[in-house]
């Protein structure tokens, strides 16, 4: 774990993320100029005070009690004019830096979820929900604050800090050589803690996301986590990843806001040597009582803007973290694009062919290995086998989600890595034991991959599902809203609904990855009848446990060890009394 930690915690590509930023706001470019030609116009107007202070307090005769109102009435009025400018100047800034801001993640959202639709499957085979959705939300939102309001603040910083150094030169230069030692002593001490604070808030966005992750699966786990009486071990484990979590957020916080009191602090020190060098020179009889008052209103300014710059850098170092994990997320490589010359593929017909396919998530763990056979086109091809033998690894290989290590295999005599991606999936239906329907109408969700659907045709295939009559007992019929995750009907339903939603889409080729294992077996068989009906001239492929669902497949594949064992049809098999007969065997004796 600490070698983990420390790996994780090497120095990133700050600069790279910054520019990255950067070329974002540059998108409004015209935006930003106005929001940098109003804060100049804000600070220089606020800038203007001390001065005008100045010249109020010689308008004053020390000793002598005579008071020119005129002019003291006259440069008190300039200020309030000055500042009342500047205060209208600082709304508008703020008003423009929340609508850049929106414009900016709007942006960056969109980039990040056109990029999570490019991705390939693998990625979310390996990345927890948790983790992706912090990085869409909270860390997006913390890049959002930070050039909502942190942006401003740096400006601000910097035009003050440069107007009030000028105009302290003006006034007295050797009073300003007290900063030649405080400036130093602050800036090295800043970055000696920010050194160490930017890692911590890496570790703290990285603990969140894990946390978001771990809740986000006991979450959708709900059921079975009661069933095996797991709430207390799921509480120990919650309270380890809560603590972590939290230990990294204090981490971070605790040693982010040391910079703000340490830059206070010799700041105040600033002010006492300016106020004792002062008091001298004006002894001395080199400086007025209105110079002195408006150096220090101008090293007041000289110094405020670099502690506030100090206690933001603690958010700078949150943003630039949350920036670094949307932009990592932006950066992972997206499916491979089709090979130059790829051809789409037309008036399918469904022959499918593999010929010595070898595969592996993992390069030491080969699942498929050597594999051949060959779907007929319109035929029903049933693929059988024990858990972890490679039956749906194949499916994945068909659909091109993962590309063969060796071999190939062929759509209608066409390698599928000849073809476009979306020519070839087109040209399937799929419905997975993970059913997914979204929150809308039965209507919407049946018609989900056929636009243009008419209600006929949405009806004839729910009707082909065994699913209409449930349907029509909704409040609304096809018009009823399903909620997200279809969560207002059972399991066996929505695979019904997801299986006429396959039923619909005019596809020459069908998947069927485990998808009944929700409806009994009467409902099963009649779902195979009406499909094979509807799915004539038509290549099926189907994964299923259940052996008694297969019996009337054209062919039945079994695959054992990431190879195919044996096939033929149900009788065959049974005839052979090999692997598929104890398998049968198992399931009804």
């Amino acid at each position: 774990m600490a070698e983990k930690q420390k790996k994780y915690e090497k120095p990133k590509n700050r600069r790279g993320t910054i520019l990255r930023l950067g070329s974002y706001l540059m998108q409004y470019k015209y935006w930003v100029l106005l929001a940098l030609a109003l804060t100049v116009g804000s600070n220089l107007l606020a800038l203007m005070g001390p001065m005008l202070s100045g010249y109020a307090i010689d308008a004053i005769e020390l000793g002598v009690g005579n008071v020119d109102f005129a002019r003291v009435f006259y440069y008190a009025g300039l200020m309030v004019v000055f500042y009342l400018a500047s205060s209208v100047l600082s709304y508008l800034i703020a008003v423009l830096m929340i609508h850049i801001s929106r414009k900016v993640v709007y942006k960056m959202r969109q980039d990040v979820f056109t990029r999570l639709l490019e991705l390939p499957v693998g990625y979310f085979d390996t990345h927890q929900t948790g983790d992706i959705i912090s990085r869409i939300s909270y860390d997006i939102d913390t890049v959002n604050t930070s050039l909502a309001n942190d942006l401003v603040q740096i400006l601000t910083t910097l035009i003050t800090v440069i107007g009030a150094f000028a105009m302290m030169i003006v006034i007295s230069p050797r009073l300003v050589l007290i900063f030649a030692f405080t400036v130093p002593l602050s800036a090295v001490l800043t970055k000696l803690i920010t050194q160490k604070t930017r890692p911590l808030f890496r570790l703290r966005s990285r603990k969140l996301g894990e946390l978001n992750g771990f809740v986000e699966e006991m979450i959708s786990g709900q059921k079975t986590l009661k069933a095996y009486h797991q709430e207390e071990n799921t509480i120990k484990k919650f309270d380890g990843q809560n603590e972590e979590a939290v230990e990294a957020y204090y981490r971070a916080e605790y040693y982010g806001s040391v910079v703000g009191p340490t830059v206070n602090f010799i700041n105040n020190l600033s002010l006492t040597l300016v106020s004792v060098f002062g008091a001298l020179l004006y002894l001395a009889g080199q400086m007025r009582i209105g110079s002195i008052s408006s150096f220090i209103l101008y090293s007041r300014k000289f110094s405020g803007p670099i502690n506030e710059a100090a206690n933001i850098m603690s958010e700078l170092q949150s943003a630039l973290a949350a920036a670094e994990r949307v932009f990592n997320m932006i950066d992972e490589p997206t499916e491979t694009l089709d090979r130059e010359g790829a051809v789409e593929l037309k008036t399918v017909k469904g022959d499918v062919s593999l010929e010595k396919v070898s595969f592996g998530y993992t390069k030491d763990q080969v699942i498929i290995k050597d594999l051949s056979l060959h779907a007929a086109s319109g035929k029903l091809v049933a693929i059988v086998g024990p858990t972890g033998a490679g039956k749906t690894t194949l499916i994945n290989l068909l659909m091109r989600f993962y590309d063969v290590e060796s071999g190939h295999i062929y759509v209608d005599n066409h390698e599928i890595r000849d073809v476009t991606r979306c020519s070839l999936r087109k040209a399937y239906a799929m419905v997975l034991q993970d059913t997914w329907l979204f929150q809308g109408t039965v209507f919407e969700n049946i018609a989900y991959g056929k636009q243009g659907a008419t209600i006929e045709e949405v009806t004839a295939a729910a009707k082909a599902a065994k699913i209409h009559p449930y349907i029509m007992r909704l409040p609304q019929g096809y018009d009823t809203v399903l909620t997200d995750e279809g969560t207002n009907i059972s399991k066996g339903q929505k695979q019904l609904l997801t299986i006429a939603r396959a039923m619909l889409l005019d596809a020459p080729m069908l998947i069927l990855d485990e998808a009944t294992s929700n409806v009994d077996t009467r409902t099963e068989q009649q779902i195979q009848q009406a499909m094979r009906k509807l799915m004539e001239h038509k290549t099926c492929f189907v994964i299923a446990h259940r052996l008694s669902t297969i019996q009337n497949a054209d062919v039945i594949l079994v695959v054992n060890h990431g190879e195919i064992v044996e096939q033929g049809t149900h009788g065959e098999l049974m005839e052979k009394k090999g692997f598929y007969h104890q398998l049968y065997r198992a399931q009804f004796e």
